[in-house]
């Protein structure tokens, strides 16, 4: 398959396909803020073009990355294998947490979620899935947050990228509704909004 797209982040190459989210603003912060050990085992919810999980997979023990999309699935294998880590990465096409064993625990869950407000009929293409997140940009967060602990490992964290406008105090007060102490650790402004990176921690 031809990518129509190349995004170089490092030393990095990121083919895109035309139905997945390019990585942007957010992507970038939480690539260069997130911190992955060597013993970590990564879960890249929403992987999109896979930039996080090739990245994680550079350090840790293993990664998993889950997408909707199977277009993203495809082009994050590409990237896995372009930049050699696919031997390090496993590729799970579903919803959020349904393709995951329950039995399985993650040290480290990264997500970019859909968190912008939008319209029923925004929500319809791939890419628009990427980023329309319900009339309050919560409909994915909430969900991944209610589902998250259950495969967060003991001395876990959680980072999630979301925007100013799909509320962050609510973010964090859900979190701490599960006995997880959440925090902003870092932002960006871009225009009409904020990106901000939530880190949620057992």
């Amino acid at each position: 398959m031809v990518y129509p797209k190349r995004v170089y982040f490092k030393d990095y190459i990121i083919f895109v396909d035309e139905n997945v989210y390019d990585p942007a603003e957010d992507s970038f912060l939480l690539a260069k803020k997130m911190k992955v050990k060597e013993d970590d085992t990564v879960l890249d919810m929403g992987t999109g073009c896979g930039i996080l999980a090739v990245l994680a997979a550079e350090k840790a023990k293993s990664v998993l990355a889950v997408d909707i999309n199977p277009y993203a699935i495809e082009c994050a294998r590409r990237n896995a294998e372009t930049n050699g880590v696919k031997d390090k990465i496993e590729f799970k096409c579903g919803n959020l947490f349904n393709p995951i064993d329950l039995n399985e625990r993650f040290s480290l869950i990264l997500f970019n979620s859909p968190y912008l407000p939008s319209e029923l009929d925004e929500e319809k293409s791939w890419i628009e899935k990427a980023w329309a997140g319900g009339w309050n940009g919560r409909k994915i967060i909430d969900q991944f947050i209610m589902d998250s602990p259950h495969f967060l490992a003991a001395g876990g964290r959680i980072n999630l990228v979301q925007s100013s406008l799909s509320d962050i105090n609510r973010t964090i007060q859900m979190f701490n509704e599960f006995d997880l102490r959440a925090v902003v650790v870092a932002q960006a402004k871009v225009p009409f909004e904020n990106i901000v990176l939530v880190e949620a921690k057992l």
